[in-house]
């Protein structure tokens, strides 16, 4: 038996890099901020892809800094350094759930013109996509 599962909670680290392709297809690349149990550590950095609708939301909700939840699996990207030649790699979480955690007010700031959303709830209302 295979087991291949990510989560992760913490801070986005720039703004999504998106892409729109002719297909109709969008992913959107962002880095992600977890910090460890001690304060005086780093955090740990992560490289993220998004596809389709949940790429989209990520585009359209998610900006630097906002707080989120991310659920995929782990995969490796490899290519070849144009100044060395030399094979290199790094490692990609494949997010196929994205959760958005920050307060409501983060949200609607981070919609801005969207017109927010429905619903009642204060801040600890989730938005799952």
């Amino acid at each position: 038996m295979s087991l291949n599962n990510v989560t992760l909670v913490g801070r986005v680290g720039g703004d999504p890099n998106v892409r729109y392709f002719e297909s109709g297809s969008v992913v959107c690349n962002l880095t992600l901020a977890v910090n460890r149990p001690t304060k005086n550590d780093q955090p740990d950095w992560f490289n993220l892809e998004i596809w389709g609708r949940t790429a989209q939301v990520a585009a359209d909700y998610v900006k630097k800094g906002s707080l989120i939840g991310v659920s995929g699996n782990l995969k490796m990207e490899y290519w070849n350094d144009r100044n060395t030649g030399i094979q290199r790699s790094k490692p990609v979480v494949r997010v196929n759930r994205l959760d958005l955690l920050g307060s409501r007010r983060d949200t609607e700031a981070a919609a801005g013109a969207m017109g927010g959303g429905g619903g009642g709830g204060g801040g600890g209302n989730f938005d799952e996509f």
